[in-house]
């Protein structure tokens, strides 16, 4: 069942002209990787079960229309059977073109719900100018998202979320919350009621941003936190692709690094018993090799890895 999710192949398309070869193969390569990690995330946080309604956020972005559009090409040869449902807060901002998105929804088929709500003008109202709006929009969203999930009988609630807002959140948790949290590609709602889902948590922004050219989705910017260059996520977001242009790997160094998470080498003491510490006189699997790495091995001592030693 999880190879029919994973290996989905892009559908059938007539041949391209000889010069749009090399763009139509590349557009396919990419359509077939963003299948399979979205794919892969269902299968293993079990997002998408029989008989689920799924609600499909749609704001918008590049990233709300991905989503969207990578589910609804799984759904055609998913070896189950779900629903989608695309809704869409529209918050009244001013001058937000309220036509592009139900037309957009239409050419795709699926079914579709515009709420209308305005949490622009209580947003505009109560935050001081200048300070970030993205807290109490963010609050008020959720909110009025839930409702709509029990009023469309919705059992999950999707959203577009991808890898690289996972990092940034986990870093402005670190830098600004004082905790190792991050974003989570499955959890239960504030409210306690609602099944939230991120199917995108496997995908890099990168690819996003060229499958969105590719498919030349209708882009709705937002005059809410999108116009306030000053944000720290923004920030932080410019420094993870510093580094990942400085250092290429980095960012799927430090992804993997969310799934590998080893307690006993960090300081919680609610995750794991360092009161309780005893000798056990067998070796350890981590021990004392916080940094070593494995692939060097002291010459003559099988199996032991060569401490580093601080200068000095």
């Amino acid at each position: 069942m999880s190879a029919v999710w994973i290996d989905a192949q892009p559908a059938a398309q007539a041949a391209p002209a000889p010069a749009d070869f090399k763009i139509g193969r590349e557009s396919l390569k990419l359509e077939k990787r963003l299948c399979r990690q979205v794919g892969q995330a269902i299968i293993e946080f079990n997002m998408i079960e029989e008989g689920d309604r799924v609600m499909v956020c749609v704001s918008g972005g590049k990233d709300s229309y991905a989503m969207l559009d990578i589910l609804l090409k799984l759904k055609q040869r998913a070896p189950i059977d779900f629903e989608l449902i695309a809704v869409n807060l529209d918050q009244k901002q001013p001058g937000f073109p309220e036509h592009i998105l139900p037309a957009y929804l239409k050419t795709t088929g699926v079914p579709f719900h515009i709420e209308n709500q305005d949490t622009y003008s209580i947003v505009k109202r109560v935050v001081p100018e200048g300070k970030t709006m993205c807290s109490l929009c963010s609050r008020l969203r959720r909110g009025i998202l839930y409702r709509v999930a029990n009023e469309l009988g919705a059992t999950k609630i999707a959203l577009g979320h991808h890898r690289d807002d996972i990092l940034q959140t986990f870093f402005l948790n670190m830098f600004f919350g004082g905790k190792l949290k991050g974003m989570p590609p499955k959890l239960v709602s504030d409210d306690g009621k609602h099944i939230v889902i991120r199917p995108m948590a496997q995908v890099a922004e990168k690819d996003l941003v060229r499958w969105a050219a590719h498919r030349a989705f209708p882009i709705i910017p937002c005059t809410l936190c999108g116009s306030q260059e000053n944000l720290q996520r923004k920030q932080v977001g410019a420094m993870l692709r510093d580094w990942e242009k400085k250092y290429p790997g980095r960012i799927e160094s430090m992804f993997s690094a969310l799934q590998n998470v080893v307690p006993s080498h960090l300081m919680d003491g609610k995750r794991h018993d360092f009161k309780g510490i005893r000798t056990t006189g067998l070796a350890m699997p981590d021990g004392d090799m916080a940094f070593d790495p494995p692939e060097f091995k002291a010459p003559g001592l099988p199996g032991l890895s060569i401490v580093r030693l601080a200068d000095g």
